[in-house]
């Protein structure tokens, strides 16, 4: 079936397909943005490096001033230091602010073209710092594998050069396939060099995306879920480049924050205690409802871009999406203003986020006022199914005449249709009041001209159906009843979409040559072919297994074991060999003999396998049972799937560490 190295069949969610060592070239194709190139968003994103690097810095001086205010007992260096320390916080609370107007630039992720959209939210990605890998990585392949470290140099370059490339991702789907590459990479990174109870003595070192505040650790998970969670993150920014005006870029927009809502709910399901707030529950649902309520404007916008009719239903239609729309966003302004997130969330966000809500309301009662005023008055065969529909538009029934009477009378209609706009024009002076308290927004041209001709229209349209000779009171309109055609999906990372190779796959198949399993070095057995031949039996594929020992036969008193793994036939490496191929190996060797490769693995209390086994075979007075572990296993159609997806195995970890949840397949 396959190993680390086999192949998996396209098309499945299961995880990434996986390249066998020969059948690909060494090294990533794939390649960050240059560093150095002078884009708009390169430059933000050099701006928020620059700053969480001094955020790092006036943290370290404030825990340092911490512990010397509470050592001393002098009371003039606690003076000194109480000062001190408001000096270092009063920066750290500019440095906040700077990286939260940073964070407040959406309009660098917006699409270039001239037409007029209101803007998306995108995150910026998590920044890390640059590590180097090369001797924790050499010294394990000495102790664990007994392989020369040196030798692998050049893989662990490898991998250094793909870490640093993903840094840097380009803003398309180039990028995300760069991230998902490294991702994918970390579960070989895992089990080849990560042992349940042992860490590699390296930390990983990351910036929390809103705030700057550095965290650090040793357990790979946190690695893991940083670059899922900027896999999220640039996911936002290419859904927030489309130009919504057209077809095409409002369904990719939608497919983005899909996959973006995907990311960070993934994340938020898997993984737990996280040292950094960006990657907290609570942060993580707040995302992944934002990215739902921008998915659903999205729709609203494909709805008014595939509505070629300007008839009742259509904008009945056209009122109930906006009015989802609202309830989506003022769902999300609800998680942001909650106690464990108001004082993180930017609050440019959450002021758009709030009139947003107050601007979709608006349209929803702009648009039943144009299916009561615009439309023509329907016959009286239509009367009983415009009815039906009308009936479930509102929340609660209007005051005054039947809908009946209200759909047949043009006066009636006007007279509703004008109460829906006053609520309109007062919804939409609500948005541009929010907008002006906030300075960053205040900026934001995009966003005032929505507002603006919004607001324009709707006052437009009142003055076109507001009679001097009415004398009554304007009712107050119901709300619409919120409706959509097409609900928002959280898109599940597709793992298999990247084909990734085993970058240390020189070591061996994960099955046997992993940080979990321990061996005795390889020895090596010299073997002539006597009358019964070597007097073993094979079985299994990379590496094959000798399946039986025949007692009295050269190889046994060679002191070759059942469960032994064939590693190499006359110095040539055979850990990636096909049944087949060893055979054929073995088949070829003269009078002289064959030097066989072999290593023993050791169980968990130190024994030898091969020694179990042969306890088991007297035991039951015949061979065991065919075991599986020397199959060509496919990781993707067992449990391992689960382990590539989620990394399943929990790993004892000390107090706050990023965890992953386990999951039961």
């Amino acid at each position: 079936m396959g190993s680390p190295g086999g192949r998996r069949d396209e098309g499945g969610d299961g995880g990434p397909l996986l390249l066998r060592p020969w059948e690909s070239g060494t090294g990533s194709v794939r390649k960050g943005c240059d560093p150095f190139a002078q884009t708009q968003r390169s430059k933000l994103q050099h701006r928020r490096a620059r700053i969480n690097q001094q955020i790092n810095k006036e943290m370290r001086m404030r825990a340092g001033a911490e512990n010397l205010f509470k050592a001393t007992s002098n009371h003039k260096v606690k003076e000194t230091v109480a000062l001190e320390l408001s000096y270092v916080n009063s920066n750290l609370q500019l440095l906040k602010e700077e990286l939260e107007e940073l964070n407040s630039c959406v309009d660098v992720y917006q699409n270039d073209s001239e037409s007029i959209s209101v803007p998306m939210i995108p995150l910026g990605l998590k920044e890390t710092k640059e590590m180097d890998l090369m001797a924790p990585l050499k010294d394990l392949i000495s102790e664990h594998y007994g392989e020369d470290g040196v030798s692998f140099d050049k893989e662990i370059k490898e991998l250094m050069d793909l870490r640093q490339a993903m840094r840097t991702p380009s803003r398309n789907e180039a990028g995300l396939e760069l991230l998902m590459e490294y991702y994918n990479q970390l579960y070989f990174l895992d089990n080849r060099f990560f042992p349940p109870n042992k860490n590699l003595g390296v930390f990983f070192h990351w910036y929390d995306s809103l705030t700057g505040v550095p965290s650090h650790q040793r357990a790979l998970a946190f690695e893991k879920g940083s670059v899922l969670f900027n896999i999220g993150a640039l996911h936002t920014q290419i859904g927030a480049r489309q130009d919504r005006m057209t077809l095409q870029g409002v369904d990719r927009a939608i497919d983005a924050f899909q996959k973006a809502a995907g990311a960070f709910n993934y994340l938020k399901e898997n993984f737990s205690n996280a040292p950094s707030l960006d990657m907290s529950t609570a942060s993580l649902n707040m995302l992944v409802r934002l990215m739902i309520a921008q998915v659903q404007e999205c729709v609203f916008e494909k709805v008014t871009l595939t509505s070629t009719q300007n008839d009742f239903f259509t904008q009945l239609q056209i009122a109930q999406e906006a009015a989802r729309v609202e309830e989506v966003y003022s769902l999300v302004h609800q998680t942001m203003t909650q106690a464990h997130v108001k004082d993180y969330v930017p609050f440019s966000w959450a002021t758009m986020v709030h009139v947003k809500s107050e601007h979709f309301k608006a349209l929803s009662h702009y648009y039943a006022a144009a299916a009561l005023r615009d439309c023509p008055s329907m016959s009286d065969d239509d009367l009983p199914e415009h009815e039906k529909v009308f009936i479930q538009f509102h929340v609660t029934l209007p005051e005054g005449p039947s809908l009946r009477l209200v759909l047949q009378d043009q006066e009636e209609r006007r007279k509703l249709g004008k109460a829906h706009l006053k609520k309109a024009i007062m919804r939409h002076e609500e948005a541009m009041r929010i907008h002006s308290l906030c300075k960053i927004l205040r900026k934001m041209d995009i966003l005032q001209e929505v507002l603006s001709f919004a607001h324009k229209r709707s006052l437009s349209k009142y003055s076109e159906i507001d009679h001097e000779e009415d004398f009554f009171e304007t009712g107050d309109a119901p709300d619409i009843h919120p409706k959509t055609n097409q609900r928002p999906e959280i898109k599940s990372p597709n793992f298999s979409q990247v084909k990734v190779m085993d970058i240390f796959h020189r070591l061996g198949p994960l099955s046997v040559f992993s940080a979990k399993n321990k061996w005795h070095p390889a020895r090596q057995v010299h073997l002539v072919r006597g009358e019964n031949g070597f007097g073993f039996t094979l079985r299994g594929d990379s590496p094959v297994l000798i399946a039986g020992v025949i007692l009295g036969g050269c190889a046994s008193e060679a002191g070759l074991k059942e469960g032994d793994y064939i590693v190499s036939v006359n110095g040539e490496d055979c850990k990636w060999s096909k049944h087949a191929e060893v055979v054929q190996l073995l088949k070829s060797v003269g009078e002289e003999g064959v030097d066989i490769g072999v290593v023993t693995l050791q169980s968990s209390d130190g024994q030898n396998t091969a020694d179990r086994r042969s306890a088991a075979m007297v035991a039951g007075g015949g061979l065991p049972k065919s075991t599986k572990e020397n199959s060509r296993k496919s990781l993707m159609n067992s449990k391992s799937a689960g382990t590539l997806l989620a990394w399943s195995k929990k790993r004892e970890l000390p107090a706050g560490n990023l965890q992953v949840r386990g999951k039961q397949e």
